[in-house]
């Protein structure tokens, strides 16, 4: 598949009521790390074996809960601006997490909101 969902990430108003849920749920293997891109903020990696990972995060004020998915792209600003040509609107721009890669939201001609995601090349 040329760009395959590569992440899901659950923003969330209560990170640790979400993770004692899901870990008893679907037995997750939870592992917690600063937040690169909220100074002071802890993210959750979740490991699930097989499959697409993901994360758990504290909601960001004003912004909506639930889960996130992420999809890979090749070029970012590219692929944010190809969306917005074809309707969609761009939610957050092309934004870099700091060692790890850059992400953008979109807003689809539906409604509904999509992440891409571009890590960064390791040298």
């Amino acid at each position: 598949m040329a760009n395959p969902f590569v992440h899901v990430e659950l923003s969330t108003s209560d990170p640790d009521k979400a993770k004692a849920f899901y870990a008893a749920l679907f037995q997750w293997q939870l592992e917690d790390m600063p937040n690169p891109a909220v100074p002071g903020g802890v993210y959750t990696v979740v490991k699930v074996g097989e499959g697409t990972g993901g994360g758990i995060m504290k909601q960001v004020p004003g912004g909506p809960p639930g889960w996130l998915a992420y999809v890979l792209v090749d070029d970012i600003r590219y692929t944010t601006q190809k969306a917005k040509s074809l309707g969609a609107q761009i939610m957050k721009d092309v934004t870099e997490i700091a060692g790890i890669g850059w992400l953008s939201f979109i807003r689809d001609p539906t409604g509904a909101i999509l992440g891409l995601w571009q890590p960064q090349k390791m040298q």
